[in-house]
């Protein structure tokens, strides 16, 4: 029997993605949510809301008993726990069951054998699952970990049992490096699952992230709906996702999907599932494949499955819990288009993306972007092709108490190369203001020609972007094309001007000459009633713009360009395919007079240890007083769950110490001093 009324223990985008299938499907939702969360998108769309405390999830959504409660006082009949939180507590899926509530997930034994990375390996092995050389079980101290390291041979990862979502995961090539991440690893899976067993296993160099999704019911029926390919990662968190993927081949493809469902079948699973496997991309055979954990929930990465397979995950993980078969056999699961997926956070990739928090003063994501699709209808035009998940609004704020992540941006096509495209284009039409994000680095990012060809594992941002990231490069053709767009708006707005009344002075016609200038560069600018030209070279540049506007279609010919337009006291800040650029605009009689402005030396910071992100100051290396050399960590800041080793940058001594263990500090602030 269907379900009435469903409580979804969770926040944000997913508790939303829940919600919406939900009515779709005619069931009454209740939303939790804390005083962080008060007017959230997933509070006002469901039917009902229940508070449940502070912002810290310790304090709120990881209150099983609350919860629970919550769901008996509103007659919620089930729970769906989204993903993080209590998505897989074991002892959440028993409370729900003591409760007599249902739990819209897997079996609880499950949920504990899959939970537990040592054992879950363990399991893997014996159903005939491929897995990488590792530690027998967890290990205790430092010294156990270099034994191990040593005996596996370098580089080695060092992983939380129970961690996920890149948290509680350290890489060493040394003994050093095991040394220093060891304990900061236990800390981390302590800090944010609550088990500080740490466990160690061979890594893969060049490998590439292929996950595969499984959906059962409790009749036993178990399916794959094919792989993900997870690849493009920064510290172990996934940022971009693709279905199906550019390396797996058919014969792989099957193979992988039968070992996902022999482990599933291992440990009698039912609802949505993900097995995550590393791959070797320099394996041939279709064999170079390992188990690394199966994750029992839902994951972020969902929809680009959902896109490809026409398969609404959420609404069959509830008629699974509801006792319902799968309507579809392994036969019957089709693979078609391509579908990609960009993480948007709340981090600037411009400084060595650091968190960012505070009020989202402008938040518009792309207008033919439909919210929550559970899959491509096939409109003809291309409405459905665009998907934004989302659980944020305008006004609303990102906090440090939760994870960064904005929204996720899905793109569909009928091949990998459509769907990239799709992709650039509506990130060029998310608008973003208030705090970092990484929309300009997602960009770039698809731009990439590596990147494209589909050559790419999990080193690619470290290997692509060794020295951070400073906006997507821009051909002369883009810069010169700016230029149009810059002279183009200039004069609109001395357009407007002239029906300005009560002006100093006689009023003149709007200059038909401007002089442009990017970084170094300047460009000669002509006006005439049909042409933009640049440098004496016809554009054919063709767009609409009045002062006002933030965003603009520009056209060159057979090439569209989506461009957001910021004045600023010089000129105008022209953001478009993954970098901003800023442009002195002059009328050109004007420009021949101008004095260059002298740039200004900035303070020198080099004797300062400053706080990259708002955070916490777990631990302080050193004391006044004490002699360091580069490279030496001097002190740990936790920030987005994440601990964070600040090092030396030179030799020199400890002055002055500013800050305290336990103390909350802001960007910039001074942690301590060098002489």
């Amino acid at each position: 029997m269907m379900f009435k009324k469903i409580l979804i223990a969770n926040r944000g985008e997913i508790a939303c993605r829940v919600i919406r299938t939900a009515k779709k499907m005619g069931i009454a939702t209740v939303a939790v949510y804390s005083d962080a969360d008060a007017r959230s998108p997933h509070v006002e769309l469901a039917d009902e809301a229940v508070h449940l405390g502070p912002p810290p999830a310790a304090e709120s959504y990881l209150l099983a008993d609350k919860i629970i409660q919550a769901a008996k006082d509103t007659g919620a009949d089930a729970i769906h726990p989204g993903y993080g939180f209590l998505s897989e507590r074991e002892s959440f899926a028993k409370a729900c069951a003591e409760a007599d509530i249902a739990f819209i997930g897997p079996p609880a034994g499950a949920i504990a054998a899959m939970g537990d990375k040592i054992e879950s390996k363990k399991l893997a092995r014996e159903a005939g699952v491929n897995t990488v050389p590792g530690s027998e079980g967890a290990i205790d101290t430092t010294e156990d970990a270099l034994k191990w390291a040593n005996d596996i041979g370098y580089p080695v990862m060092m992983k939380a049992s129970a961690g996920g979502g890149g948290k509680g995961m350290r890489l060493a090539w040394n003994d050093t490096d095991v040394k220093e991440g060891f304990e900061a690893t236990k800390r981390e899976g302590l800090a944010s699952f609550g088990d500080d067993r740490v466990f160690i296993e061979k890594f893969i160099e060049q490998p590439r992230h292929i996950e595969i999704q499984v959906l059962g019911d409790k009749q036993g029926n178990i399916v794959y709906l094919h792989e993900r390919e997870c690849s493009i990662q920064r510290r172990h968190q996934k940022v971009v996702e693709e279905a199906p993927s550019p390396f797996v081949s058919p014969e792989m493809r099957k193979k992988m999907g039968e070992q996902a469902v022999a482990l599933a079948k291992a440990v009698d699973y039912h609802s949505a599932g993900t097995v995550e496997l590393i791959v070797s991309g320099a394996d041939t055979t279709g064999e170079g494949f390992y188990f690394l954990e199966m994750n029992t929930r839902l994951q972020v990465e969902h929809p680009v499955t959902e896109y490809i397979t026409h398969v609404d995950l959420v609404e069959q993980m509830i008629r699974v819990a509801a006792g319902e078969s799968l309507p579809f056999t392994q036969d019957e699961i089709p693979m078609d288009g391509w579908a990609m997926e960009s993480r948007v956070y709340a981090e600037d990739p411009y400084r060595g993306f650091l968190p960012s928090i505070g009020r989202l003063t402008r938040y518009d994501p792309p207008a033919a972007g439909k919210r929550q699709a559970p899959f491509v209808t096939g409109d003809e035009d291309g409405s459905e092709n665009v998907r934004v998940d989302d659980g944020v609004a305008e006004g609303g704020e990102v906090s440090m108490f939760y994870d960064p992540m904005i929204a996720k941006l899905i793109t569909y096509g009928d091949t990998r190369i459509e769907a990239i495209d799709r992709m650039v284009d509506a990130l060029g039409r998310f608008e973003i203001k208030g705090l970092g994000h990484n929309i300009d680095f997602l960009s770039a990012l698809m731009q990439h020609e590596r990147f494209r060809s589909g050559e790419i594992t999990t080193n690619f941002i470290a290997e692509e972007y060794p020295d951070g990231f400073q906006g997507a490069p821009a051909s002369e053709e883009l810069l010169q094309r700016l230029a149009a767009i810059a002279g183009f708006v200039a004069t609109a707005h001395a357009d407007r001007n002239l029906l300005i009344d009560g002006q100093l002075g006689a009023k003149q016609q709007p200059p038909a000459e401007w002089q442009v200038r990017i970084g170094d560069d300047f460009y000669d600018v002509a006006m005439s009633e049909n042409e933009v030209a640049v440098n004496g070279e016809p554009t054919g540049l063709s767009m609409a713009y009045a002062p006002g506007d933030r965003m603009v279609e520009a056209e060159f010919g057979d090439d569209c360009i989506v461009v957001s337009i910021e004045p600023t006291r010089a000129g105008f800040r022209l953001n478009t395919l993954g970098a901003s650029h800023d442009l002195r605009v002059l009328p050109a009689h004007a420009a021949q007079h101008a004095q260059h402005m002298i740039d200004k030396v900035p303070p020198d910071t080099s004797k300062l240890l400053l706080c990259p992100m708002p955070g916490l100051l777990v631990s302080l290396h050193v004391a006044e007083g004490d002699a360091v050399e580069p490279g030496q960590p001097l002190a740990t800041v936790e920030a987005m769950k994440m601990e964070n080793i600040l090092r030396a940058e030179k030799s020199g001594t400890i002055a002055k110490i500013n800050a305290g263990e336990g103390d909350s500090l802001a960007v910039d602030e001074v942690i301590l001093e060098l002489e």
